[in-house]
C-alpha cells in the first residue's frame, strides 16, 4: 500500500489546495499504471511517512534529507516558490524579530531568547546555526533556545513577546504574511540567511525508476496545467526542478562550516 503526503506547507488554510493538487498528480499517475492513494496522508508523524516503505510521494526538510533519511530515500524534484527570499530552487530563512526591537545587527541578537520549530530543521537551526557561528567565539549565543514545532508557532512567539528572535522558512513566512497578518504583522526581518536547496519532494528508496520518471512527469504537466493555476498561486507554487540529490550536501557543508568554528549545537 503507497502512501503520499504533503506535509511541509499544509495549514488548514491550505489543505484544500494541496488536495487538488495531489489529485491532480495522483490521476496522472494512474493513468499510466502508478498505483497512487486516493487522498494524502494527515495526522502521522513526519518521520513515519517519510520512513514508510510505501512512501510514494513525500515532501521533506533538506536536513533530514541528509541526515536520517540518508540512503533512505530518493529526491524526486525541487519546488520553485514565488516568495521573497526564494531563487529559483533555493531558499532562505528570514530572521525575525518585533518591529520595535532595537537590534539592528545579529551581533545584537546575542543573550536573547530564540524560538526555534525543530531541532532538525534546515530552516529553522542548520542555516541560522552557520550565519551566526563566527559570532559565537564557540560558547552558548543566545539566552535560551525553545522548541515550538513549527515554524508558525516560532512567528507567533516573537510577535507575543515569548521571544525575541526567530528564523523563518521563506515561503512559510510568506504563507503566514497571507493567511495569518496578526501573527506577522508585529514582526520584522532583520537579516536574511545565506541560500540552500529547498524542500525536495521525495519516495521510498524501493520505488522503481519507472514509477520515479512517471512521477517526474506528473509533477512537470501539473505545473504546467492551467486549470491548476489557481491552486499553484494559493500555494505559491510555480514550477518543479529535477535537482539531483547531490546538491543538497550543500546542508551539510554549512553544519561543517558551524562545526568549524566551534558551534556544533545551536544555544
Amino acid at each position: 500500500m503507497t502512501i503520499a503526503a504533503l506535509p511541509m506547507y499544509d495549514p488548514p488554510e491550505l489543505q484544500a489546495a494541496n488536495d487538488a493538487l495531489w489529485a491532480a498528480i495522483g490521476a496522472r499517475l494512474e493513468s499510466e499504471g502508478v498505483d497512487a492513494p486516493q487522498k494524502l496522508t494527515r495526522g502521522l508523524p513526519l518521520e513515519a511517512i517519510w520512513s514508510d516503505p510505501g512512501l510514494l510521494l513525500a515532501q521533506t526538510c533538506g536536513y533530514p534529507l541528509m541526515t536520517t533519511l540518508r540512503d533512505r530515500v530518493g529526491v524526486v524534484a525541487t519546488p520553485r516558490y514565488g516568495a521573497p527570499g526564494c531563487d529559483g530552487p533555493l531558499h532562505r530563512s528570514a530572521v525575525v524579530v518585533r518591529r520595535n526591537d532595537p537590534a539592528t545587527t545579529l551581533a545584537d541578537l546575542r543573550g536573547r531568547r530564540y524560538a526555534l520549530n525543530d531541532p532538525a530543521s534546515n530552516t529553522g537551526m542548520n542555516l541560522i546555526r552557520a550565519m551566526i557561528a563566527p559570532l559565537t567565539r564557540g560558547e552558548a549565543f543566545f539566552g535560551a533556545v525553545t522548541v515550538t514545532g513549527a515554524h508558525a508557532a516560532s512567528a507567533e512567539a516573537v510577535a507575543a513577546g515569548e521571544a525575541d528572535v526567530a528564523a523563518i522558512d521563506c515561503v512559510a513566512f510568506a504563507l503566514l504574511q497571507r493567511l495569518r497578518p496578526a501573527a506577522t504583522r508585529p514582526l520584522r526581518v532583520l537579516a536574511w540567511t545565506a541560500p540552500s536547496p529547498g524542500l525536495p519532494l521525495i519516495t521510498a528508496v524501493a520505488t522503481d525508476a519507472r514509477a520515479r520518471a512517471v512521477l517526474s512527469r506528473a509533477l512537470a504537466d501539473t505545473a504546467r496545467d492551467p486549470s491548476l493555476r489557481e491552486t499553484r498561486a494559493e500555494l505559491l507554487l510555480e514550477s518543479f526542478d529535477a535537482l539531483p540529490a547531490s546538491r543538497y550536501e550543500a546542508v551539510l557543508d554549512l553544519e561543517r562550516s558551524a562545526i568549524a568554528d566551534g558551534y556544533p549545537v545551536l544555544r
